[in-house]
C-alpha cells in the first residue's frame, strides 16, 4: 500500500511540473509598439532584475517577468543566464559538498 501511496504522488508532482511547463510563443520575433524585439542584453537584464519584477509584477498589471517579443534563442540564453547570476546557478551546491575519505 506504501508503495502505490508513493507511486500516486510521483506521478501528481509530474502532472503539476508539466502543466508548469511554457507553451509555444506565438509572437516570438514579433516587434513591440515601438517597433524593437528583445534580443541577448535585454534578457540579461531581465533574468537580472527577475526577483524585483516578479515582486511589482504582482501588485501591477502592466509589469511582466518575461518580454514576449524577443527574438527567441539568444533571449532566453541571456535571460537564463541573468537569472543563474541572481541565483547563483548551481556552484552554491557544490561549493557545500564535503569528500569523507574512507580509511583502509
Amino acid at each position: 500500500m506504501k508503495k502505490l501511496s508513493v507511486f500516486g504522488l510521483m506521478v501528481i508532482i509530474m502532472l503539476s511540473f508539466t502543466a508548469c511547463a511554457a507553451g509555444p510563443n506565438k509572437l516570438l520575433k514579433s516587434e513591440n509598439q515601438e517597433g524593437k524585439i528583445a534580443g541577448f542584453w535585454q534578457g540579461l537584464w531581465h533574468g537580472i532584475i527577475t526577483p524585483v519584477t516578479f515582486v511589482v509584477s504582482l501588485f501591477s498589471e502592466t509589469v511582466n517577468v518575461y518580454e514576449v517579443h524577443n527574438n527567441g534563442g539568444w533571449y532566453n540564453f541571456g535571460f537564463i543566464l541573468g537569472v543563474m547570476i541572481i541565483f547563483g546557478g548551481s556552484s552554491g551546491g557544490a561549493g557545500r559538498m564535503v569528500y569523507v575519505r574512507k580509511k583502509e
